[in-house]
């Protein structure tokens, strides 16, 4: 899986925050490591030099093999927490889109069996 960061010009940290949220991108997305491709981070500070009350936005793209882009984004008052918000918030949409692909015991659905026929 392939992560990439993408920062606005009042962003700071530089190779260090990207280290960061590529380590914790792997680290939090590993058991979708098998569908996703690649994830695109982007990180903007939404007041630029101004501070502001949830003013740091974090929006993550998942690109899932086989399937549509899955896209979420989080407002928080720090960086760490809109980006944690929204990893977490991908992990529950990618849950989501994957399980439609399976049933509970694991099992391929009738959608694809519809998707294989066309």
């Amino acid at each position: 899986m392939q992560v990439q960061v993408n920062t606005d010009d009042h962003i700071q940290g530089g190779e260090t925050l990207a280290h960061w949220i590529t380590e914790e991108t792997n680290s939090r997305l590993s058991r979708f490591r098998d569908h996703i491709t690649r994830v695109e981070v982007f990180l903007t500070d939404l007041d630029g030099s101004k501070s502001g009350v949830k003013d740091k936005r974090c929006r993550l793209e998942a690109r899932v093999a086989n399937r549509q882009p899955v896209s979420v984004t989080a407002d928080a008052d720090k960086m760490a927490t809109a980006f944690i918000d929204s990893v977490d918030k991908l992990t529950r949409a990618l849950d989501t889109d994957l399980g439609r692909v399976k049933d509970r015991h694991g099992r391929d659905t009738i959608r694809n069996a519809a998707d294989q026929d066309s």
